[in-house]
């Protein structure tokens, strides 16, 4: 694998490409139900920062999330924001992974994916927040009359997502050899 001027191989290009294409995608086709979401798109975020780190989690969150954003929404003052949970998550748990050299157990990778599934799911809230005060929509029901929804679709996901990146890394990590 050649490496260019700033470390990153070609193979490491070409998963951050296709993992923040699959987060834009997975994003894009989301199940919109006004009041909470039910989306995969963290799903490829959380495969490339625990294969190949924090930096790539943080730039597969972010490139993704900010072309679901633009496909879906234009740029607004809160495009930003909406990004922020998504690149945070891909950042610590890059950064779980590398504490761990990569090497993480099922029951690792399951306790971290459901922390940040629900991490994110608390910061996409404060940003519901934030973007209701911003752009004058707030009401309360919209806050807190979702927040257990929002938990439970969180919860969920955390569980069948860590359960199911054992299997996606190990293939992943196969095809690279």
């Amino acid at each position: 694998m050649s490496n260019n001027k700033n470390g990153f191989s070609t193979y490491q290009l070409t998963i951050d490409a296709m993992l923040a294409a699959m987060v834009a995608l997975l994003g894009y086709i989301s199940i919109d139900a006004t009041v909470f979401k039910i989306t995969f798109e963290s799903l490829p975020i959380f495969i490339g920062a625990f294969l190949l780190g924090p930096i790539d989690g943080m730039l597969i969150g972010g490139i993704g999330t900010l072309i679901y954003q633009l496909l879906r929404y234009g740029f607004a003052y809160t495009t930003v924001l909406w990004m922020l949970p998504y690149i945070i998550a891909g950042l610590i748990c890059g950064l779980v992974a590398k504490k761990y050299d990569f090497k993480m157990s099922k029951v690792q990778l399951l306790i971290t994916t459901l922390a940040f599934e629900v991490l994110i799911s608390v910061l996409n809230t404060g940003v519901i927040y934030l973007d209701s005060k911003i752009n004058h929509y707030y009401y309360a029901g919209i806050i807190l009359g979702s927040l257990a929804l929002r938990m439970g679709v969180a919860v969920a996901k955390g569980i069948v997502f860590g359960a199911v990146q054992p299997y996606l890394l190990n293939a992943i990590k196969k095809i690279k050899h």
